[in-house]
């Protein structure tokens, strides 16, 4: 009997190993079968559909992922029209400079290649806005010459960390006294996403008020995750000179970041069946099935969802990240 309960044992062991196999092995396979850049474009373009719905006027602005803007991902290849049409402008990083190195020259073959993408999305109706990571100023000036003989609006930005204002140049590249009220009066952007320099949020405020960007891309959040107020945003809505410029949100799409709201202590341990490999390069940045149904919820389609908050915080609209997530899954 003794005999018998141990091989008894021995099966049922099998049988749930081999289970569990197969729950991996499907799983693996349904991920597989899934077309990602096809996902991440039916993804902005959700994104897009909910936002406008509710705040007409709203831009959606994708960084990076520049190669979802033909269907087969080739520089001649034919216009994902649906991905163009919903959104209003490109964000794009290292094109120039700090594609290897920050305040370092890009490879001639990828500005090549990636500018193929961007100018066929600027001829669709589409700004493109550059972040060149430089610092020294000669390689600034160029950054911002190059960008704008390619018919590109661009940032010099002297920190990766996107955590301060440059004083160089001064005055700002493209410096005006017009009212911004759409994407295509934009002539210059500040990108400012990290508030880890700034003491307080009045701080951020009045150091961002004293510019006269007309553009201006930072987080919904200050450096301690307090969000800022419909209030405090229609405050830096206003240059230094007086007139009107636009604001709008950071949000990263591609991966779950352990610092936000919506961030569950469990996670650490026990991560959601959407959550992917930690990003090597960031800590606490998570990859995600970004086409996963109970992440979207996260971050649009609800009144909890991280896009309904940067709405009610009254942004102008939303710079979205990691929107070349794809990439990590197809390889």
């Amino acid at each position: 009997m003794k005999k018998f309960m141990q091989m008894l044992i021995l099966v049922l062991i099998f049988l749930v190993s081999a289970c569990s196999d197969d729950s991996s092995k499907d799983e693996e396979n349904e991920d597989e079968d899934v077309d990602y850049r096809e996902e991440m474009r039916d993804f902005v373009i959700s994104i897009s559909q909910y936002s406008k719905k509710l705040s007409p006027g709203f831009v959606i602005i994708p960084q990076n992922g520049i190669e979802l803007v033909t269907l087969d991902g080739e520089t001649d290849g034919p216009l994902s029209t649906d991905y163009l049409d919903a959104i209003d402008a490109h964000g794009q990083e290292d094109l120039f400079y700090g594609y290897d190195e920050d305040d370092a020259k890009s490879p001639d073959e990828d500005i090549q290649f990636i500018s193929a993408f961007l100018d066929r999305s600027k001829d669709a109706g589409n700004t493109i806005l550059v972040t060149d990571y430089c610092s020294t100023q000669s390689k600034v000036d160029d950054s911002y010459d190059l960008n704008s003989s390619a018919g590109y609006i661009s940032f010099a930005a002297h920190e990766r960390d996107l955590n301060a204002i440059p004083t160089y140049p001064d005055p700002i590249n493209n410096e005006n006294s017009n009212n911004i009220l759409s994407m295509s009066d934009v002539q210059n952007f500040l990108y400012i996403i990290n508030g880890e320099e700034y003491s307080s949020k009045e701080d951020f405020i009045n150091d961002v008020s004293n510019t006269n960007y007309d553009l201006v891309i930072m987080d919904l959040f200050d450096n301690n995750q307090e969000p800022y107020s419909s209030s405090q945003i229609d405050e830096l809505k206003t240059k230094a000179n007086g007139s009107t410029r636009m604001v709008v949100c950071y949000m990263s799409i591609g991966e779950a970041e352990d610092y936000r709201y919506y961030w569950k202590d469990e996670w650490s341990n026990n991560s959601p069946d959407w959550m992917d490999d930690e990003n090597p390069d960031w800590e606490g940045n998570y990859k995600v099935k970004y086409w996963n149904e109970e992440w979207q919820k996260i971050i649009y389609g609800n009144d909890d969802s991280y896009l309904k908050m940067i709405i009610d915080a009254g942004f102008d609209g939303v710079y979205l990240d990691i929107i070349d997530a794809f990439e990590f899954f197809e390889n």
